[in-house]
């Protein structure tokens, strides 16, 4: 059984009146995060105690603790922007020819759908969306259409939406039968909960840094496996193609890209203020460890999700749920302003297609599951309307 975790609100800057069940839109930034980006920012402000190795040594570390957390190699991660782009780049490098396939969730997160969308009308292939299954097992229905026409499956570990899961590895070996490339997009999972690019074989993996890393906002990882690690990219810069500060190599054309996916990265690669402090997150998240925050979390939904059920509201079977998703819906449809109400009382959740998504952290008190409750119960009976 996985080891919980202690309350650790004291990290974070939350007002005891505040209930921010909100993590998976954005997380908020730790005490030492923050500090670690401002002082970033000073050590700007006096660019001549800034040595050229700088711009190398902090992204580096990042990709090491990235690497760490989804148990990949470090030479095999590029630090990207935005999820968006990473799936750009895994576009760019896969192809597909016409009668091929992609394969997406229905109202899957557009980032992980527009890309193949472009991808398939320029070669004349399909892109095939699974139909969210009643039973939220979309497991069987994904495997059901692997075949061999597949080409890519493009899919995340949970639904953005609800927290629905995604059976990686059982998805991870037809992919591997059929010859699909298998890309994933964790931003949803990354950090919460834990993810095995060893185990799962994916083709490339990417990340936004603003959500269950807790790291700041235009900072994600992209891992690339080793045979697309020769592949196009789209920003040729310097920095990517040596891992070493020579400045003489600025003198010649003929720059080497070094055997990994740093060719993927983002220009500027070596913010000073995003850099250290996303590495002071994952630090944080390594030493909780994934595994001990999922179950620490699942801890903490499992009750939400059973009040729900007992008051005839509508929540995934806790063994379709990610632990640190709660997606509750209403059976006449969500009430109106149901967000806003919950957050006139400093409730803080999302509202995504038909669901309130409830996603909490380590930062979070009974107090604070308590409050959403009262709340879920004011709507519940808002719905009902005059007895």
């Amino acid at each position: 059984m996985n080891q919980t975790l202690p309350e650790q609100r004291h990290l974070f800057d939350i007002p005891d009146d505040v209930a921010y069940l909100n993590c998976a839109y954005l997380s908020p930034l730790m005490h030492s995060v923050v500090a670690a980006g401002q002082a970033g920012l000073v050590r700007k402000a006096r660019p001549w105690e800034i040595h050229a190795a700088d711009f190398w040594s902090k992204p580096n570390r990042a990709r090491q603790l990235f690497g760490s957390l989804v148990n990949g190699d470090a030479d095999g991660v590029a630090l990207i922007p935005s999820a968006s782009y990473g799936m750009a780049i895994a576009a760019l490098n896969l192809d597909i020819a016409s009668g091929q396939s992609v394969i997406v969730l229905e109202d899957q997160f557009p980032s992980s759908v527009t890309h193949w969308a472009d991808l398939v009308t320029q070669n004349g292939a399909d892109l095939l969306t699974i139909a969210r299954p009643a039973d939220d097992d979309w497991t069987s229905r994904i495997l059901e259409a692997i075949d061999y026409r597949c080409r890519i499956v493009s899919l995340p570990n949970c639904h953005w939406t609800d927290g629905t899961l995604i059976n990686l590895e059982a998805v991870a070996a037809r992919c591997r039968d059929v010859g699909a490339a298998l890309v994933l997009d964790i931003t949803q999972s990354a950090g919460a909960m834990p993810i095995d690019v060893a185990a799962l074989h994916p083709d490339f993996v990417v990340a936004a840094g603003y959500k269950w890393l807790m790291a700041p906002y235009s900072l994600g990882f992209l891992w690339v496996a080793p045979p697309h690690r020769f592949g196009k990219a789209f920003e040729l810069g310097y920095i990517a193609r040596t891992s070493h500060p020579d400045y003489e190599h600025l003198m010649t054309t003929r720059l080497p890209f070094t055997v990994s996916a740093h060719r993927f990265d983002v220009g500027e690669v070596g913010n000073f203020a995003l850099v250290p402090a996303a590495c002071t997150a994952l630090e944080q998240l390594l030493a909780w460890e994934p595994a001990a925050i999922q179950a620490t979390l699942r801890r903490y939904t499992d009750p939400i999700a059973a009040w729900a059920r007992d008051n005839d509201l509508l929540v995934a079977d806790d063994h379709r749920r990610a632990g640190h998703y709660v997606g509750i819906r209403f059976p006449g449809g969500l009430p109106s302003r149901a967000v806003e109400r919950l957050a006139e009382n400093k409730v803080f959740v999302s509202r995504r297609a038909d669901a309130l998504r409830v996603t909490p952290h380590l930062y979070n008190t009974a107090a604070d599951r308590d409050r959403l409750l009262d709340g879920l119960a004011g709507l519940r009976d808002f719905a009902r309307g005059p007895a």
